[in-house]
């Protein structure tokens, strides 16, 4: 029988099979070597050392920290030293809050510190082996034992709790997207709060100091507030939220404590936002109605006049007032140095209120086919407020006729409800008189 195999074949296998039969012949090291170089640059190993010398100084900073990053805070439970940390709580005792109103520097000794227990006596008495002598200063609150009265804790100033409950944690999910009609007011918003924290050495290089205080002024419903919750989100800077009447208070001298107070928490910051919204509450034109009534709001707005621009620097604190009625203001608190940019927001025209039309529908359910620029120009003379009721109004005729979809006929609708049949309880005519 022919095999099926050609003779070409044949001789190509025993080749093959003669190859497989040869000894594999080992690398050296010398080989294994120049693999191991192969492609590498001329600082290869140079650079793998100091990683290795990086990992191992990375190492020894979190055996000595004993503490690892994590959400909680706190070190991984193989960490934990609880008996230690028993017997230190029993050995520590209460300490008594005292503060330090002298510091007596000699040349023989070390200095010395004049303490004052409030309604209790004053003491002359030393650190404690925990204290740093340049911890302590001159007027802080310090924490003492009971029986040396040495200082052993350095504290915080003492802040009003209501005051701390004004600062922002959570920010707000506004952005400046959902700001419609308000292009040139955040522009100019922008280059005074984000400028000047972001690119600070522009204004050294030109020699001129950054602008420290915006009023937003308008008609109500025209996006003051909204510009201040979009500023919120988009900065990294701590952000403080004040409404003017929460600095009315019953008691003379309250609310120009709270002013100091609100200003020297945010000099303890890296950098800051106060916003003061509904500002005529309290910054109002001193006048004398004979009875002493608004003696304490004036006294406030002295305060923060002062706070401002007066003898001590406000640093890097900037501040945002808002307010519809800025001609019942006080010259002194809007004068440049105090609040350097006035910005007006008047009513949206007709881009922007097919701006701000879009930005409401975004979120809703509607036809594709809908005519947002005829629906502007129904609108006349209309807040972001007003046109928010409409797009509002319009989801409720939907669900009305028990449609999941809103129609351009449930916003023509909606528009004579709101635009034209709540005209008599609009005031925008009235505040545009004052602004």
């Amino acid at each position: 029988m022919p095999d099926h195999l050609g003779a070409d074949m044949r001789k190509q296998k025993k080749d093959i099979d003669a190859e497989d039969d040869k000894p594999f012949q080992a690398l050296d090291e010398g080989d294994i070597a120049v693999l191991k170089r192969y492609g590498q640059g001329p600082y290869a190993e140079q650079l793998k050392q100091l990683e290795t010398d990086i990992e191992e100084c990375v190492k020894k900073v979190n055996e000595l920290s004993g503490v690892k990053e994590s959400d909680t805070g706190l070190a991984p439970p193989a960490l934990w030293d609880i008996a230690a940390d028993k017997q230190a709580m029993q050995q520590e005792q209460p300490l008594q809050v005292a503060r330090c109103t002298k510091i007596i520097t000699g040349e023989g000794h070390d200095p010395r510190y004049m303490i004052n227990v409030k309604q209790f006596a004053k003491f002359v008495v030393d650190l404690a082996d925990t204290v740093a002598p340049t911890d302590i200063e001159e007027g802080m609150r310090v924490g003492v034992d009971r029986n040396k009265y040495q200082i052993h804790l350095p504290l915080p100033a003492k802040i009003d709790p209501t005051v701390t409950m004004m600062q922002v944690e959570e920010k707000p999910d506004v952005t400046y997207a959902d700001v419609g009609g308000c292009k040139d007011q955040i522009e100019k918003l922008r280059e005074v709060v984000e400028t000047p924290l972001l690119h600070p050495e522009r204004f050294v290089n030109l020699g001129i100091e950054p602008p420290k205080g915006v009023l937003l002024y308008g008609p109500p419903g025209t996006g003051k507030t909204l510009c201040a919750r979009a500023v919120a989100n988009r900065t990294d800077a701590c952000f403080i939220r004040v409404i003017g009447s929460e600095l009315v208070q019953k008691y003379v001298g309250e609310g120009a404590r709270m002013v100091r107070e609100l200003f020297e928490m945010a000099r303890s910051k890296k950098a800051c936002l106060i916003f003061f919204d509904e500002i005529d509450a309290v910054g109002g034109a001193r006048f004398d109605d004979g009875q002493g009534g608004d003696n304490e709001v004036q006294r406030t707005m002295l305060e923060l006049i002062n706070q401002l621009d007066g003898f001590d620097p406000r640093g890097n604190i900037k501040v945002l007032m808002a307010t519809n009625r800025p001609d019942t203001l006080d010259p002194a608190l809007i004068r440049p140095g105090r609040l350097d940019r006035k910005i007006e927001f008047a009513l949206p025209d007709l881009a922007g209120r097919a701006h701000i039309l879009k930005i409401h529908a975004k979120q809703m359910s509607v036809e594709r086919d809908i005519r947002y620029d005829l629906l502007a120009r129904l609108c006349p003379n209309s807040t972001g407020a007003e046109i928010r009721s409409v797009c509002t109004e319009a989801g409720m005729f939907a669900i009305r006729a028990r449609r999941k979809v809103a129609t351009e006929k449930d916003f023509l609708e909606a528009i004579n409800k709101v635009i034209k049949g709540y005209a008599k309880f609009s005031a925008t005519p009235r505040y545009l008189t004052h602004n």
